[in-house]
């Protein structure tokens, strides 16, 4: 009897340890895939935004189709509010991949890609702010961190010439703009599950970035459609897919540490494809926020207050 439980106990085991190894192997190949959009974003024959719009309108019909498999819309039934947090995201996130896509011509993969990345930092600081306390020593140093890694790719780039300085801002700008996104539906995603959520804001996020296209005069109608499709699978599906899934099986602090392959990833491309080489001032800076990001994402330690 003793050796029937522990030989089902080292199935349990050895399957546990099979998923999370699948797991993480997502977990890479998920940063990994988020990693090449900005090289198809470049290879597009359209417009920076309407790429963007094609990122959205591509991936739809398969969100859709993943959220009926996950139970459709039904829990908005009586939470009309969960549906306008489902569309402010949306919003967000057009507004986020128009000013990312942008930037992403204008600067180096490296810093649109870290910069893309700062929601982290943002939503922790704002997180501060609504709860009115201090930060832990963890939350000050990240953000010291941030603010001065920022400051030396900022430098770097505005050195490199005033378009590289403002795709720098922009992309910036987008991370501000993901913050508010991941705000959204983090309290939309108390009613709906996963991807009707997804589902919802990309379909609030296409028309936007149709309009801002069509206002700026892009080209829309791609002459080669590989670029779009592409980006419209790795970012929309396969990346978000892969670290959807991972994400219940590791800390936040591991996931913050896969996220900097993202950057890595991103320079390495950069450097192959268009010799974009990072100065000194680039690597520090990188260095700096990349650490940043790591030690926003460490658990916190303050304990909260109590009231007599």
């Amino acid at each position: 009897m003793g050796d029937a439980t522990d030989s089902v106990a080292k199935e349990n085991l050895s399957g546990a340890k099979v998923s999370l190894t699948w797991a993480f192997v997502a977990l890479i190949a998920g940063n990994a895939a988020l990693a090449s959009g900005p090289l198809f974003v470049r290879l597009a024959d359209v417009g920076p935004v309407a790429a963007g719009f094609w990122r959205l309108a591509l991936a739809l019909p398969f969100l859709m189709l993943l959220a009926m498999r996950q139970g459709g819309f039904a829990g908005l039934r009586g939470q009309p509010g969960a549906l306008w947090l489902a569309i402010a995201g949306g919003t967000f996130f057009a507004a986020d991949l128009a000013a990312w896509h942008i930037g992403i011509g204008m600067t180096k993969m490296a810093n649109a890609t870290l910069f893309g990345n700062a929601a982290s930092l943002i939503m922790a600081a704002v997180t501060l702010v609504i709860a009115r306390r201090l930060p832990s020593g963890a939350e000050a140093l990240a953000l010291l961190l941030a603010f001065a890694g920022a400051l030396l790719l900022l430098r770097s780039s505005g050195e490199q010439g005033e378009a590289r300085l403002i795709g720098d801002l922009l992309c910036l700008l987008a991370g501000v703009l993901y913050a508010g996104y991941m705000l959204s539906m983090q309290r939309a995603r108390g009613v709906l599950a996963s991807w009707p959520t997804l589902a919802l804001s990309t379909a609030a996020g296409v028309i936007p970035l149709l309009l801002f296209a069509l206002a700026l005069g892009e080209q829309i109608m791609p002459g080669n459609w590989g670029p779009v499709v592409a980006l419209a699978f790795t970012s929309q599906l396969i990346g978000q897919g892969l670290i959807i899934y991972a994400l219940p099986h590791f800390s936040a602090l591991v996931v913050g540490l896969t996220l900097l392959t993202q950057p890595a990833l991103a320079a390495m491309i950069g450097w192959l494809v268009y010799d974009e080489r990072l100065t000194a001032l680039d690597l520090t800076g990188g260095v700096m926020l990349a650490a940043a990001l790591v030690l926003v994402r460490l658990p916190s330690r303050a304990k909260p207050s109590t009231s007599a």
